[in-house]
Formats: C-alpha cells, structure tokens, sequence
C-alpha cells in the first residue's frame, strides 16, 4: 500500500488545521479560567523540538526535573497524527497521576467550579464547530454557489443503478423527495448525500406526462460503497472529457491532451465517466481502440492499460471528467445568507453523521464500507487536494464536525467521558475518587486503541 506526497502532506495539512484547533479551545479556555498546562502538542508521541520559556528552543526530551512553572512548554511530536494539552490536576491521555496526590492548587483543573471544568473540557469540540462554520461561511460568501440548469436525463448507463430505479432518457427531474430539483448538482445530492440509505419519491416528467419512481436507498449506498459505482445516470448532452493528463502514461503517450472529448472505446460510445473507467479497469492485458476528439479534429490509437501496483487495478491515466450542458447559475451569498449556510450546513453535517451511525447499526449501512479511517482520509485529502483549494477546505471543515461530534460522545477517553464525570461530580457535590477516573480512563484508551484498530484494519482491507 503506498502513498503519494501530495496525500502524505495533504493529510498532515488537514489534521494540522483541525487538531492544532481543537486543543488550543483547551489551552486559551484552560488559561482563561486561571489553569495552567504544561504541555501543549501536535503529534502524539517523542518531543521532536519545542520552545518555552524556562529552557529556550530545544531538540528532543526535556529533562525529567524539568518544571514549567505556570509557563507551557509549546512541542511538536514524532507522530503527525492528534495532539493534546496537558492541564494541572487533570486526569488525561499521559496517565500521569503524580500531581493529583497532593492538596488541588488554586491553579489546577480540580480546584475549578464544575462550570469552568465543563467550559474548558468543551472548549476543543466549540473551535472544531467554529472552524467548521466559518470554513462553510466563507466559501458561500467569497465563492458563491455554481450550479448546471440542466435536469433533463441523457443516455442512462445499462445495468446501473439508474436503470433500476426506471430513469429514461429525455425524463426531467421534477422533485426528490420533498424538494423540489433546479439544477444537477441537487439532484445528484438528493440522491446520493440526503437521508442517505432512505428510499425516496423521484418525480419526473416524461413526453409530457407526470411518473413517480421510487429509489431503493440500499441499493444506491451499495453501488457507491461496495460495487465502487456510479448512479449511472448523466445529464442530457454531456461528454466526457479529459481533465486531467498524466504524461508518462499510455493515454499521454498516445497524444491524448487535456480538454479532448472522448468519443468511443472498442468503438462503444462513451457516455460517462462510471463507463469509462470500468472498461478501462476490466481490460486486463489486452489494447484498446479509442476515437477522441482534439477541437474538431478526430483521432485514433491503440491504447493499453498499464497495472497500477498501488491501486491494484488498471490505468491510462486519465483523469474523466463531464462536460455539463445547460446554463450555468452562479449564486451569490449575501453576509447574512452565509452565516446561515454555515451553520445550517454544520447542522447538516451533525445530524448527517447521527444518521449514518443510525443507518449502521439499524442495518441499512455497513460498517466496512463507511466508516473510514487513516487510510481513507489521507487518500481523500490527496484527491481533494488536486481540486482546488476551497475542495480542500470543505473537507477540512467536514472533518472538523466528524471530529467534534466523536469527541463529545460519553465515551471514555473522550472529552464527552471527561464531561460525564463533571456532572456526576456538580451532581453529588464531591470529587470521583482519582483511582476511578484512572480505571475508568484506561479502559476508555483499552476501547479507543481497539476501534482504531479495527478502522485501520478496514481501511486497509478495503
């Protein structure tokens, strides 16, 4: 299994923006409420370097009498992945239980009122929803919305799911569900993003006359996750194209450029880029005939798929994309339109993520294929990455809420276990006994170690 670069960096970039966040809500609440910390890091792990103002800069560990005083020593650790803020008289990830022997300090997390404690606890999950929030504002402000008019259905690809449902060719998309479809993109949400796993009501008006299809929610869930599909549907008068070359490869070598429409393949004609990349994945060690077009000039070649070791399966090396027809619509937000869309689209994503958890254990969704780990994030950083940097930023805010949501459940380890013995504490007006907390911590690492590597697992398997 190997890794690009740009997916190595592109995943460090996007749990540095999330992680680095989320523990300075900690550290600014912690200090804020008269706490002090020790230590506050990215990466998990050795001290690689780090600064404070007792020693300087320094390389590696810091001496074991080493006392900070009231000031923070500011690391970076070995493993780029999490972070964490260690707080005076606070039972936390390091186990370190050798301050909470003696009498609280007035400057310890114990010492504090249960309001302060829950504020500073929370303090992480609030920046992850405000990073989230603003990453959704400002796209919708400084980026608008862009959308395709065109709701009308061309050729639906044979034995897909589109099939299935019923779609023909010449159907307009009336409504899906309860909403009403203006544009291909909120067809192809509804579809595939809303009420995910649900059966829906598709409305369509074909040769003038009104019909009502019904999509069957496992079906699609199944094509996209374990079939590796597409819905198999495209818009009227779409091509596809290529948007991307890598030069090296059969399809560059073959003179294929950038923007040339792909017309055929084993003279079939090519009408979307689901077809397109199964023929290509399905054609073992044997050449393929292709008909492009270059501007207005049409060309030939012999093209053979090369195996891809890493990806285990076979490429040209051509990144499809469609042409959309129809008029494009550029919506823009005004300040007050994108405050709303940032938080009704954090909302979104929350009770998006309940839904799936739902879904999974009612049996509709399975866990193998969505839930993703490591793997997976770096592998959609790297992709999200090549498309821009607002792609990327959408999905640094989506992760963001995936990650604030998992942090806040009542599990311990978490910082919605830390929340629940807060509670329990304001509740009966004294502290849990420090032995309780360190069990009851340690079983919460012993759980979080074995899901994360059964996520690693697969991830890997997948």
């Amino acid at each position: 299994m190997g890794f690009t670069f740009q997916e190595i960096l592109a995943f460090i970039a996007v749990l540095g923006i999330i992680v680095s966040l989320h523990e300075f809500g900690h550290f600014a609440a912690a200090r804020m409420c008269g706490m002090r910390a020790d230590v506050f890091a990215l990466g998990m792990g050795m001290r690689l370097f780090g600064w404070n103002k007792i020693t300087g800069f320094t390389f590696g560990k810091l001496p074991e009498t080493w006392d900070g005083g009231g000031h923070t020593d500011y690391r970076l650790c070995l493993l780029p992945i999490g972070g964490y803020v260690k707080i005076i008289g606070m039972v936390d990830e390091s186990m370190d239980d050798s301050q909470l022997k003696s009498e609280p300090q007035p400057y310890e997390f114990r010492s504090k009122n249960a309001l302060q404690k829950a504020f500073v606890i929370s303090a992480g999950v609030i920046m992850n929803f405000i990073l989230a929030i603003t990453v959704f504002f400002s796209l919708a402000y400084f980026n608008g919305k862009q959308m395709h008019s065109i709701t009308a259905i061309g050729i639906v690809e044979k034995e897909s799911i589109a099939e299935k449902i019923g779609f023909q060719f010449g159907d307009k998309i009336i409504s899906i569900g309860s909403t009403p479809i203006t544009s291909w993109e909120d067809a192809l949400a509804e579809l595939t993003i809303s009420d995910i796993g649900a059966n829906r009501k598709v409305v369509v008006s074909r040769n003038g006359t009104t019909h009502t299809l019904t999509t069957n929610g496992r079906d699609i869930v199944n094509a996209l996750t374990t079939q590796k599909k597409g819905l198999g549907l495209n818009p009227l008068g779409s091509k596809l194209v290529a948007v991307q070359i890598e030069p090296a490869m059969p399809a560059g070598k073959a003179g294929i450029k950038e923007g040339d429409t792909i017309v055929s393949i084993n003279n079939e004609p090519i009408i979307g880029a689901d077809q397109f990349i199964s023929i290509i994945m399905s054609s073992g060690n044997k050449p393929l005939e292709f008909v492009w077009k270059h501007g207005s000039e049409e060309k030939h070649a012999s093209i053979l798929p090369t195996f891809d070791d890493a990806q285990k399966r076979y490429r040209i090396g051509i990144g499809p994309g469609m042409t959309m027809p129809g008029k494009i619509v550029h919506r823009e937000f005004s300040f007050g339109e994108s405050v709303a869309f940032g938080w009704n689209e954090t909302v979104r994503q929350v009770t998006g993520f309940f839904g799936v958890i739902g879904k999974i254990f009612g049996g509709v969704l399975s866990f193998k294929n969505t839930i993703g780990g490591p793997i997976q994030i770096m592998k959609a950083a790297g992709k999200v990455a090549e498309l821009g940097f607002s792609s990327f930023m959408n999905l640094v805010a989506m992760l963001s809420v995936s990650i604030a949501v998992i942090n806040i459940l009542p599990i311990p380890a978490l910082d919605g276990g830390h929340l629940v013995f807060i509670i329990i504490e304001a509740i009966i007006r004294k502290e849990v006994p420090i032995k309780v907390k360190m069990v009851v911590q340690q079983v919460g690492m012993f759980i979080l170690l074995g899901l994360m590597v059964l996520v690693i697992y697969n991830d890997i398997m997948r």
